[in-house]
């Protein structure tokens, strides 16, 4: 099942080789429903770059026009080193186009579907990435609103410790969190079914804490080999979503802790004041569950204090009610596309291989947990690099 069916844009044929305000395309390198990405010469500068065009029929429609640009703005407004740099947007001959970094290399999709379950450790790494990026945005009071495997770029690392260098990508579905919610105006659903809140489904104002969902779902695909809910029809899936209980992680992974399990169920709560403040916070329990695995008898550190313990929050109203779903709702069971392998083997990764140049690396994360409860300031979260 596929929870995307975009229309492919109809962009004019033979635009390789034809040069797009002061930029050649040199390459197709994706498309998706809205737009084309082309890989390009920057004719004045010399660099390559990616060049995102819209579909002509696209642009002369107000609503993805203005979609397609705030893409650009809103990516323009943050400096951060997991956020693809924008360099410029604009018009030519009745197309709208954006130039930004160009990042040799594949993304997190295309990792997952060659390495299957990653092992917490490296999962973990990734996450923190995403999660520093997510925050970044949040703290402009913007949401993603569309945070997948295939809107994670991945580079190479700078050393073996830090293999790969992750960007966020495509923010032409972000929005000011304050008047937002996850309905386009024709009341379709904006962003990727199997990633999407249950607050983005029934059409909620959005905030930050959206994207925390979606990043759960990726990480739970990270470890688990498959996203949270698989259904055999868009319907089902949404009500999964809203209504089902999170799958165990330990029913995909039995070499995982019960810890580590919850801190992921927790950012998959169906209401977000049952989430983390922020999704930094989310990844530093992550780290945390995954260290006390790691720790011997004795304590990592030698203190020989017990494990963290984290216990999901519960609703200000108590338990939810769980409807009984459908007979159309009920879960199914797909082949992974991954070669399934034993729990033995889930062992440090070696270094990811290289993909070529890129931006300075600058990962940054929480020292500590952020105080449960609410958002929290921009000004008030420490950094560590990983």
């Amino acid at each position: 099942m596929t929870s995307e069916r975009p229309s492919a844009p109809s962009l004019p044929a033979g635009l390789v080789g034809r040069k797009v305000a002061g930029y050649r395309l040199e390459s197709e390198i994706g498309r998706g429903g809205m737009a084309v990405v082309y890989r390009a010469k920057d004719l004045r500068l010399g660099r390559t770059v990616a060049v995102k065009l819209l579909a002509p029929e696209l642009a002369r429609n107000e609503v993805f026009r203005q979609r397609f640009m705030h893409e650009s703005e809103a990516a323009a407004a943050i400096d951060h080193p997991h956020i693809i740099p924008v360099f410029q947007a604009g018009e030519h001959d009745g197309i709208l186009f954006i130039a930004m970094r160009y990042v040799e290399g594949g993304d997190l999709r295309a990792l997952l579907s060659r390495s299957g379950p990653l092992p917490a450790p490296r999962a973990t790494r990734l996450a923190l990435q995403i999660a520093s990026a997510l925050d970044a945005a949040h703290d402009h009071d913007l949401v993603h609103r569309d945070v997948k495997p295939g809107n994670v770029l991945v580079a190479a690392g700078t050393d073996s410790e830090h293999p790969e260098h992750l960007y966020l990508a495509d923010f032409g579905l972000t929005k000011k969190s304050l008047s937002l919610s996850g309905l386009t105006s024709v009341g379709q659903i904006v962003g990727t079914l199997d990633y999407a809140a249950p607050e983005q489904i029934s059409g909620k104002p959005l905030d930050g804490r959206c994207d925390q969902y979606s990043l759960g779902c990726v990480v739970f695909e990270m470890l688990a080999g498959t996203p949270p809910f698989r259904r055999e029809s868009d319907l089902a899936l949404l009500w999964a979503h809203l209504n089902d209980p999170p799958p165990a992680l330990r029913e995909h992974r039995p070499d995982l802790s019960d810890a580590l399990a919850a801190v992921v169920a927790r950012a998959l709560a169906k209401t977000p004041d049952e989430r983390y403040a922020s999704c930094l916070q989310f990844v530093a329990e992550l780290r945390a569950a995954t260290a006390a695995e790691d720790a011997p008898a004795g304590g990592r550190w030698g203190g020989g204090g017990p494990p963290t313990q984290v216990v999901p929050v519960a609703s200000p109203g108590g338990p939810r009610a769980v409807p009984e779903p459908p007979a159309w709702a009920v879960p199914v069971v797909h082949p992974p596309s991954w070669s399934p392998v034993p729990s033995a083997s889930f062992a440090p990764a070696a270094p990811y291989p290289p993909y070529g140049p890129y931006g300075p690396a600058a990962p940054g994360a929480p020292s500590a947990p952020a105080e449960p409860g609410g958002n929290r300031s921009a000004g008030s979260r420490p950094t560590w690099t990983p």
